[in-house]
């Protein structure tokens, strides 16, 4: 089945107790969990108890739900014996921050019985029964061993550092498909896995228990068997905000779904098994944001669009030099998506030319706003170093305009 793909992370619908809605396919999570839910959901759960769960984030943790005995389908997968966890954290949005409404994500219950296969350049998963799929020889594929520890998959690779030392440090990293970046470290975990004096503090993600900070910068190598990656992109998140993640002691970080994107990705965990191979991503750049913009959807405004109909006012009988061309001009008027910078980078060019938290977005580089999505903003700030960007703002009902150059820092 096909599937949606923002911010390299794959969304899927999935119905449960009859009620379609979207889920981020996540590796990095045991437990299902459901968010976001409005009385428009109107999800029935059933069997529930309250109860508290303790995520990523600095903060405490948040109020639950526990839900038994639900029902999940997916096309013609179906199970009648699920359970989930519903929070009602309001600042746990992914929505806004993808643009679409997302109302859960979900991992080890999807994955567990059967062999996933995720073809992330043709945006298609597939689903095979374990008895009846046929491994064929392939060369060009290296598979890995999982190991699960609270029904998270782990995988053993390497990476450098530095190059100074340029110094192989052997590394245990949760599989991440619901993390958007490249990869995780974490500072210390190992003696030698310091970050670079050469990185920024900036807005890694947002955790079940609230923001999560971190030093972002690049590393010499990360090794996956036959598989390397030169001067990847990669997060040293602070220790208060992954306190919870270090309970497991072995780990140093997490392979995150920029990396997993750049391949065919085979899950086999009845047989502790992922497969990897190649695909169309695998040599595009590591890039990162480099505007220090965090932009969120601002829900929708109204738009006066002009909508222009031809007529032909000449008769049937008449020859084509006497026919006459009327138009017809009418408005209508459209509700199209809003943005707003949620987060700015201290430091940054955005916050060098003045930009700040709150500000609407009207128009970036001579077109409106409201007629992209909001991954087509975004990829704006992934553009080439030097890129000249130009928004004009809303703030307190005036218009502003602003300019500056995106900078990269991690050269």
């Amino acid at each position: 089945m096909p599937f949606v793909m923002l911010s390299n992370l794959v969304i899927l619908p999935i119905e449960v107790n009859g009620k379609k809605l979207n889920f981020i396919l996540d590796s990095g999570v045991g437990s299902t969990i459901l968010f976001n839910i409005s009385s428009k959901d109107s999800v029935e759960l059933k069997n529930t108890k309250k109860i508290k769960l303790q995520g990523l984030g600095r903060e405490t943790p948040v109020e639950a739900v526990l839900s038994k005995r639900n029902t999940f389908k997916l096309k013609n997968i179906v199970s009648k014996n699920q359970e989930l966890y519903v929070i009602f954290n309001d600042n746990f949005d992914l929505s806004s921050k993808l643009g679409i409404t997302i109302h859960g994500i979900i991992g080890y219950e999807l994955l567990k019985d059967f062999i996933v296969k995720i073809n992330y350049s043709a945006k298609t998963i597939t689903f095979y029964k374990s008895k009846k799929y046929k491994w064929i020889s392939c060369k060009a594929c290296e598979t890995f061993d999982l190991e699960f520890y609270k029904y998270k998959p782990y995988i053993n690779v390497e990476v450098v550092v530095s190059d100074t030392l340029n110094k192989i440090i052997p590394v245990k990293l949760l599989v991440d498909s619901g993390g958007s970046d490249a990869m995780w470290l974490f500072e210390r975990s190992h003696p030698e896995l310091v970050a670079s004096k050469n990185h920024f503090v900036d807005f890694l993600g947002e955790g079940l228990s609230g923001a999560i900070y971190g030093k972002r910068t690049k590393i010499e190598k990360l090794i996956l068997g036959r598989f390397t990656f030169k001067k990847p992109t990669v997060s040293f998140p602070d220790s208060l905000s992954i306190a919870y993640a270090r309970q497991f002691k072995e780990r140093n970080g997490s392979l995150g779904a920029n990396v997993l994107k750049r391949f065919l990705v085979i899950f086999d965990y009845k047989n502790n098994k992922m497969t990897l191979k190649k695909n169309s991503f695998y040599k595009k750049p590591f890039r990162y944001n480099m505007s220090g913009i965090e932009l969120i959807h601002n829900g929708k405004i109204l738009i006066k669009e002009l909508s222009k109909h031809t007529k032909n006012t000449g008769d049937i009988g008449s020859s084509v030099e006497s026919n006459r061309l009327r138009f017809d001009y009418e408005y209508k008027y459209v509700f199209k998506p809003s943005f707003k910078i949620h987060r700015i980078r201290p430091g940054s060019p955005a916050d060098r030319a003045g930009l700040k938290e709150g500000d609407i977005i009207i128009k970036i580089n001579g077109k409106f706003a409201y007629n992209l999505k909001l991954e087509e903003l975004v990829e704006k700030f992934y553009d080439r170093e030097h890129k000249r960007i130009t928004l004009i703002i809303e703030r307190d009902g005036k218009d502003y305009l602003y300019y500056f150059y995106l900078e990269n820092v991690l050269n």
